[in-house]
This record gives C-alpha cells, structure tokens and sequence, in this order.
C-alpha cells in the first residue's frame, strides 16, 4: 500500500461501493419482497445463545437496518420522546453507520428535528419519529423523517442535502421509506403533503410531484411490466396507483373499496401485485400495465384479509401474513383463497407491527415485545420456535433482515446479530 499515490487512495475512498444480491439496500430488502434465498440462518437464539453482538444505539426508532457491503445503516432519533427529557426543540435525527463484522458504530450523523413535529402523545409512541428505513444506491444514503427532511450522506457520512417535503403531521406519525429509481429518489410523503415526490438524487432538488395520495403510510415499489417498462406502485385510501417513476405521471388506478389508511406494502410476481388494504378487510390482486381506471379490467382476484401495519410475503404461489394482532394467514396467490390448514395464532403473540421475512423454509415474524416467533414456510401452520431476548425491555418494530447467513434484528434500544454460533 505505501507504494500507492495518495490521490489514487483518495479516490478509492470516496469511490462508490459495489453492490450485488447478497446487500439489503432498501425497505425489505431486494425489490421490497421481504424474501430471501440464503440457507443456515438461525432457528433459535436468546440473550445468550446465537447472539454474535449487539450494539446500543445512539437514539431510538422503528427503521429497519439496510446493508451495503461491510456497513449496516439505520435511523434513529433523539433528544424528544421515547428515553428522552427534552423538549420538542431537542429532538434530533440520525443516520447511524455500523460495521457489519463487529457491530461497531462507524459513524452518527444528526440533523435538527423540527419543532413542528406531532407532540410525542396518543398513537406517536408506538413507533416515534425514525420510523422509515433508509435506502442506497451504493453511492450515498438516503433516509426520510417526516416533516423533518428527506437528508442524504455520502458513505463516510458527510452530509450531502437536505430537503423538505411537505409541514402537515398526523397523530400516527410518518413512516413510508424512500426508494431509488435510477436518478430519483422517490419519496411518499402522503402525510405532510398528500403527494408522491421524485427528487434529484444528487442535489435533493424537486423532479416531479404526483398529488392525491391520501393516507398512505407505505413504501412504493418498482417493477417491471411485460414489455419491459417500469411502473412505481403505491397504495392509498380507497385507490391503489400506478405510476411512471420518470416523470410521476399517473398511468392507472385500481379501486380498492376500502376506507382506512394504509400501512402495508404492496408486494410482487411477475406482472401481479398484490395489495392488503388496511382494516377494511380486503386483499386485491391487480396486473399492472393497465391505463385509467382498471378497477374491471385488470382485477385477478379480490378475497378477505386484513391487515392494520405489517406487509405480506409472496412465496412458491402463496401468500403469507400476520395482521397486527399476530393472527397468520395464507392465501393462494392463483385465486386468493383461503388456505384453511394455515389458520393460527401466534402463541402469547403481542401486537405485531414488523413485516415478514421469508428465507431458508421458514417465515419470521417479529413481535413487538414478546419476541420473534419462527414458523414453517409451507401452507400449513406449523410453529418451529420462539426466541425472546428478555433482557431487552423495549419495543422491537423494524422488519428482519437477512445479512450473510445471519439475521439483523433491531429494537428501540439495539440493533442484534443473529447467527449459528457453533457452525
């Protein structure tokens, strides 16, 4: 290394890094699936056993980690609220980088909070205010905290802009995560403006907007239609939307019939996304690559089932779920019916507001304060184990994540390693 030129040093440091499969770049990891291919992840632990480290976190929060390479990111926040004293004028945000080898914080970077964010009572102390999880592109990290901002870091954690997009609150808080789309940084800030944002990933700056988005907590997804195009799909009170990523137009929508926020993420297969809509009790099927009003046309199936906050997971023509109560469900993805063998309940379950994770024939589901329990990943509800970290108090709210062979688990207070220890 001595014999190579400081300059070269230099730009290898601020090079951008290499992502491939094996990364958790955004919310649920590869196309917002929640699914994974790797094998030997952890069937049980607890605070004492398959624990490969934990790591105190500077503030608290319900964002999920993302993974690029050796360096986990997260959100969190600070000063006001949950573990705080402070008053609103002290409420901090930070985006946290964490070796992946050691769990070490490599760095913490904080920018202001709004003072004219929702007072920390009623439903805002479910989950507080560093609920959306962050998104790279390889190149920089991009993170959402409401009316706070939209800011973004380059990997060594300088500070590259910071943008607002909309002042409006709501007593639940703020949570949809922001994706990438080539040079766009997408982000549904339903709440604070009813809209839908496509920013310049560079410079923060207003690209497009897309208006009408109302009552929509969940993160959109990118997928391709069969004649190779990209549509950006997003779910809303009574609509579900598709969008040109490019330029925000609208290009159809799909009436859901429901009446009620929206907090679960639509997934994917092949040209078929499949939308939970809230409490109101319905599950939709939709093929994408529709214009105007598809509601007739382009409808698959509709079924019940219902869901308050966590996402479903779509697996070998299944769907799986468990709504916030911690009842689990299957549906066939074909027609959306009811897979009757699969009707349970998870044992002493808490409140479930964590999305599933799909990977190594299991389905992992984690509670808020009653652990993460581990079922068979096959239509018939079959419990594998339970593992609770009990001396870990606080709420667990952030999805799982898959991170070479081992699983990432976040809670208010720790970001954990899982992993077969004795392999």
């Amino acid at each position: 290394m001595k014999h190579v030129p400081f300059l070269v040093l230099l730009a290898l440091m601020s090079a951008p890094a290499r992502t491939d499969a094996r990364d958790w770049l955004r919310f649920r990891g590869p196309n917002g699936a929640g699914t994974s291919p790797v094998s030997g992840l952890p069937l049980k632990w607890s605070q004492s056993d398959n624990i490969v480290w934990r790591t105190k976190l500077p503030g608290y929060g319900a964002s999920c980690p993302i993974t690029l390479g050796d360096r986990i990111y997260l959100a969190a926040y600070s000063g006001y609220g949950a573990g705080a004293d402070g008053s609103k004028e002290m409420l901090q945000d930070h985006v946290i980088c964490v070796d992946r080898q050691s769990g070490q914080v490599v760095w913490d970077k904080v920018t202001q909070g709004s003072a004219d964010e929702q007072d920390y009572d009623t439903w805002l102390p479910r989950h507080g205010y560093a609920s959306a999880t962050p998104v790279t592109d390889g190149e920089a990290v991009y993170a959402f905290f409401g009316i706070s901002g939209v800011v973004a870091y380059d990997l060594n954690g300088k500070k590259l802009w910071l943008t607002r997009v909309g002042s409006k609150t709501h007593g639940w808080g703020t949570a949809a995560s922001p994706v990438v789309h080539e040079n766009l940084l997408i982000v549904n800030a339903s709440v604070e403006s009813g809209s839908l944002y496509g920013l310049d990933k560079k410079t923060g700056k207003e690209v497009w907007t897309a208006q009408g988005i109302v009552q929509s907590y969940n993160t959109p997804l990118l997928l391709k239609t069969k004649d190779g195009k990209t549509e950006l799909v997003v779910n809303s009170n009574g609509k579900l939307f598709g969008f040109d990523p490019a330029n925000g137009e609208q290009l159809w929508f799909h009436n859901t019939q429901g009446n009620t926020y929206i907090c679960p993420s639509v997934v994917a297969h092949e040209d078929i996304v499949y939308a939970l809509c809230g409490r109101s009790g319905q599950f939709v099927a939709v093929r994408i690559g529709g214009r105007g009003d598809v509601t007739e046309s382009h409808t698959v199936w509709r079924a019940s089932g219902s869901s308050n906050v966590p996402s479903p997971v779509y697996h070998d023509g299944y769907l799986y779920w468990s709504n916030e109560d911690g009842i689990v469900r299957c549906l066939n993805a074909k027609d959306g019916t009811v897979v009757e063998a699969y009707r349970g309940r998870l044992p002493d379950s808490d409140l479930v507001y964590a999305s599933p994770l799909a990977a190594d024939g299991r389905l992992y589901i984690v509670s808020r304060e009653r652990g993460t329990y581990v079922l068979a990943l096959k239509p018939e509800f079959e419990p594998l184990s339970h593992n609770v970290i009990t001396d870990d108090n606080s709420l667990f709210n952030a999805s799982p994540v898959v991170s070479q062979g081992q699983l990432l688990l976040r809670s208010n207070e720790y970001l954990y390693c899982v992993g077969e220890l004795g392999k």
